[in-house]
């Protein structure tokens, strides 16, 4: 009976000896990472929130210390930039009563605490009462690389961009590791090429090898402009004869770019400057060509047109500021009604009694100049107006190696507008056909029965609202005083003469080749002598041709 009781407890033994290891290993496989040194678990893998990951600070060693500043900065979260910027400059401190960390600076008997997270004030505290977070060489090497990553991981593109752009300046060699895990992790290619040319500066400057540094070379010199140059440059001092080499070569081809860039930044300035002399040319065109009037005073038309657009932007200011991005679209048919009501007047009570002479006509539209700058004067003011630009027409854009403003944009694409509005009314209205009419054969139109002194007249105010619309548009790039548009109206009647008297499309060609022409000159002889350059070229073209580039076909003409 023994043995059966033996075996009993045998088994009543082996049931209790499998319970506490079914009990015991859990538990203890629970207790393990309790167990586990700091060494072997870093607040990156822990899923501490920023608050908690700060609290460690206080007390910490080094290594510690350096594995929560990289925690941080994997965050992406810029309100910590401040709190790494404290702790490298050795502005951190912590209180050992509750082991709160503060941005603490001197002041008083103490120390001024300041909420590292959100910059509130966090009161005073004797110099004993908090104790500042000790820093080494190597830990603040991981806060500046943990503050370019911060940035560089920042939610927002512009400012990683900024971070980018900053490091591609500096070249500091300790961003290369942080651009690198940037890069990898950059879903945006604008920002992801910023960011190459960054670490590729970086790189120059660093103890890379020359292989590594020449491809380096090759990514900035991608992309031509004058601080790739100045990079390239500066990473010549001192660089190997490969590394050398492939840095003059890289030279080479982004001055070459540089050259071809600058040209065509020259072509756009010339388009622009064309652009606005064929809107104060465009309306002289039509005046001269038709009535063979030298009318001195178009560029007072100008005048007139930019000073209600200041009138229209006071009384926006003043009345309906909500309404001042649209400001330019109001001024514009207020401007040519009132240019052409004036120019109408004009005609009515002077030109029409001096046709067919042209010196009186000169001479007196000159004194009538004078006397519209005096009364703007009178009115307004000698000094300059301000008339300011709407929100679409503020800002550049880069296209390439161009920067191309939008303002300027803006004032081509209204002038060609202008133009092929022009060429539509004066090819498919009667009003039109009749202008074509006089302008080829007055006595034939008259005898057709066409009432030549009002197409006179209404061609003269045509004229000058066209004037009066430049006047919005010049506006906005030039001052806007009683002497605007003498600025003008030399340019306008050269514009007119090469381009061909009458001839919208000739003024078009005109305004546009001299526009271009200026802007190649001036680097070279400066703007007056530039100007006076284009003068003796259009002397010696119109002793070549007479009649300009498009010269106008009628009965009249040709006789």
């Amino acid at each position: 009976m023994a043995r059966p009781l033996l075996l009993i407890l045998q088994r009543i033994a082996l049931v209790l000896v499998l319970a506490t290891a079914a009990l015991g290993g859990p538990a203890q496989a629970q207790s393990s990472p309790a167990q586990s040194s700091p060494a072997q678990s870093s607040p990156a893998q822990s899923g501490s929130s920023i608050p908690d990951l700060v609290s460690r600070l206080a007390g910490a060693d080094f290594d510690e210390t350096e594995r929560v500043v990289q925690a941080l900065a994997a965050t992406g979260d810029a309100s910590v930039a401040p709190l790494l910027e404290a702790l490298g400059n050795g502005d951190l401190h912590f209180r050992p009563s509750d082991n709160a960390v503060f941005i603490a600076t001197r002041g008083g008997a103490g120390y001024l605490l300041v909420d590292p997270l959100t910059g509130e004030s966090a009161g005073e505290a004797g110099r004993r009462e908090v104790t500042k977070i000790r820093v080494n060489n190597s830990l603040r090497r991981a806060v500046r690389a943990a503050i370019g990553t911060l940035t560089l991981r920042s939610p927002d593109p512009a400012v990683r961009i900024a971070a980018a752009q900053s490091v591609l300046k500096s070249g500091d060699p300790e961003a290369v590791e942080p651009l690198t895990e940037a890069i990898a992790a950059e879903q945006n290619d604008s920002v992801r090429a910023v960011m190459e040319r960054a670490r590729a500066a970086a790189i120059l400057n660093s103890d890379a090898s020359d292989e590594v540094k020449i491809e380096a070379v090759n990514t900035i010199a991608a992309r031509s402009s004058q601080d790739t140059r100045a990079i390239l440059l500066a990473a010549s001092n001192g660089a190997s004869q490969a590394l050398g080499s492939a840095i003059a070569d890289a030279v080479r081809k982004v001055e070459g770019d540089l050259a071809l860039w600058s040209a065509a930044q020259n072509v756009w300035y010339g388009l622009s400057l064309g652009s606005v002399l064929l809107l104060a040319a465009i309306g002289l065109a039509i005046t001269f060509g038709v009535m063979g009037v030298i009318n001195m005073a178009h560029g007072e038309m100008v005048m007139i047109g930019a000073y209600v657009t200041f009138v229209v932007q006071e009384l926006i200011r003043n009345h309906a500021p909500y309404l001042f991005d649209v400001s330019l679209l109001i001024a514009l048919p207020l401007a040519f009604a009132t240019a052409g009501a004036v120019g109408i007047a004009i005609e009515r009570g002077i030109i029409r009694f001096l046709y067919g002479r042209p010196l009186e006509t000169l001479l007196a539209t000159w004194g009538l100049s004078l006397i519209l700058q005096q009364v703007v004067r009178s009115i307004f003011g000698p000094t300059n107006q301000e008339v300011g630009a709407p929100s679409w027409m503020s800002g550049a854009f880069e296209l390439g190696g161009l920067t191309l403003t939008y303002g300027r944009v803006w004032i081509i694409v209204f002038a060609l507008a202008v133009f092929a509005i022009l060429v539509l009314v004066l090819r498919h209205t009667s009003f039109g056909l009749q202008m074509r009419a006089v302008t080829q054969n007055r006595r034939m139109a008259s005898s057709m029965g066409i009432r030549t002194n009002w197409t006179d007249a209404l061609t003269f105010g045509l004229g000058s609202g066209i004037a009066g619309v430049a006047g919005v548009a010049l506006s906005q790039i030039d001052n806007v005083s009683p002497n605007l548009g003498q600025s003008y109206i030399i340019d306008s009647f050269l514009v007119v003469v090469f381009g061909g008297v009458g001839n919208l499309w000739g003024t078009l060609v005109g305004a546009l080749s001299l526009g271009v022409l200026n802007k190649f000159l001036e680097p070279y002889a400066g703007a007056v002598l530039g100007k006076i350059l284009v003068l003796v070229f259009i002397i010696l073209f119109i002793q070549k041709r007479p009649r300009g580039l498009f010269a106008l076909k009628g009965r009249a003409v040709e006789s």
